[in-house]
């Protein structure tokens, strides 16, 4: 029995399939020149890393020179000398002859007392000198005369042993009128008061037309030895054993005083004396330094900073002090390379002045070191070296070479 076609293939036109072939060959040259254009192009290169931007420092170079190695202490300026001028003798002060604030010089006139009284009483006892030396002068005389008349036996010996005696008691007296005589006069230089030393008389503490008396306490004017003049200044005690390291050997140790602030020098001197205790309350032992102070810079209580060169460091590498960074491992700087990257540098710090600090070790002159903008600095890090106003550090200029000498190739 033959099969019957469902209605659905005898629906189907002939020359279908092919045509549906044909439709689909543009699709797949398409596809095909497609698929060889992208496999034969290469994928686009991924956008290079940007790099880090050089981070802005600023530098400076180490330099090889001699650093004095000072030691600093709080002084007060004290007079080698002080004298408290009071009079000897009483009675009323009659002149003054210094002006407030005058340089005297020793020996030179202050004031006098009225001498009147001194002179009287001066006037008595050569008086009483005259009478006892003519007494004295009849005894020898008499006494001369019984040694004659002893010789012609008309005396008694007993009367010329008497007149000997008499003739003594005369010298004594006479001798007692002589020191009554020196006493009187001293008295009368009493009354002119003169200056003990060579310094500054401070403010007038009597006035003339007041009564004054040996015994008053407060005197009629002070006065300082001014130059030179003396400096008593502390330092800590762990500095004893260098500071009596230099001054046993007898070597002078030169300190320089300053103001208040610390910043003006006044005078310069040297130590002459070191205390032998040091205070238990504070943990300091003091020296005294002098000073010529010819201006007159210093005064006596005046508060001065001392600053005392204790030691000189001979060709020690220097660098300012804002270079050295502090971390857990000690001390250490950036070192700016030739490629201008930084470096992590361990030193051992010296002693500071300043803004300069000595390093004992670990950097050598010329070497470039980062004083500014260390915040973000890491070992490696790229930098620009800037002054600290902002601007670009000029690069350091190369060595030009030499011109060939004649019969050299260039």
């Amino acid at each position: 029995m033959k099969a019957t076609e469902t209605p659905q293939s005898a629906a189907i036109p002939p020359g279908f399939s092919k045509l549906r072939w044909l439709a689909l060959l543009p699709l797949a040259a398409l596809a095909a020149w497609t698929y060889q254009y992208f496999a034969a192009t290469p994928p686009p290169a991924p956008p290079p890393a940007r790099m880090a931007p050089a981070i802005p420092v600023a530098a400076a170079t180490t330099t090889r020179e001699d650093f004095p190695v000072y030691l600093n202490g709080l002084g007060t300026v004290t007079a080698l000398h002080t004298v408290t001028v009071r009079p000897r003798v009483d009675g009323e002060l009659i002149r003054v002859a210094y002006q407030e604030g005058q340089k005297v010089k020793q020996g030179e006139l202050l004031a006098e007392i009225d001498p009147r009284p001194f002179n009287v009483q001066l006037q008595q006892a050569e008086g009483q000198l005259a009478r006892d030396e003519a007494l004295l002068q009849n005894a020898e005389l008499d006494l001369q005369r019984y040694r004659t008349l002893l010789t012609q036996d008309s005396i008694a010996a007993q009367q010329v042993v008497t007149q000997e005696s008499l003739v003594k008691q005369y010298q004594g007296t006479v001798e007692t009128d002589r020191a009554q005589v020196a006493n009187a006069k001293l008295q009368l230089t009493y009354a002119r008061v003169t200056a003990p030393i060579t310094g500054r008389v401070g403010l007038r503490l009597v006035d003339p037309g007041n009564i004054v008396q040996a015994s008053d306490t407060g005197g009629l004017v002070v006065i300082t030895q001014t130059e030179p003049i003396a400096v008593v200044f502390t330092l800590p005690e762990d500095e004893l054993r260098p500071v009596m390291r230099r001054w046993h050997p007898g070597q002078e140790i030169p300190v320089t005083a300053y103001d208040r602030q610390g910043k003006n020098r006044l005078a310069e001197g040297v130590v002459y004396a070191v205390d032998n205790q040091v205070d238990p309350t504070t943990g300091t032992f003091k020296l005294k330094a002098r000073f010529p102070n010819p201006d007159q810079a210093l005064f006596s209580n005046q508060f001065v900073n001392i600053r005392m060169t204790l030691d000189t460091l001979a060709a020690v590498a220097v660098v300012p002090s804002a270079a050295i960074q502090h971390g857990v491992n000690g001390s250490f700087v950036y070192v700016v390379r030739d490629d201008r990257t930084v470096t992590v540098r361990p030193v051992a710090t010296g002693p500071a002045e300043g803004n300069k600090t000595a390093v004992r070790q670990g950097l050598a002159p010329g070497e470039r070191v980062v004083v500014d903008g260390t915040d973000k600095l890491r070992e490696g890090t790229q930098v620009e070296l800037v002054q600290r106003d902002g601007q670009r550090q000029p690069e350091p200029a190369e060595p030009k070479p030499e011109p060939p000498q004649r019969g050299q190739r260039p």
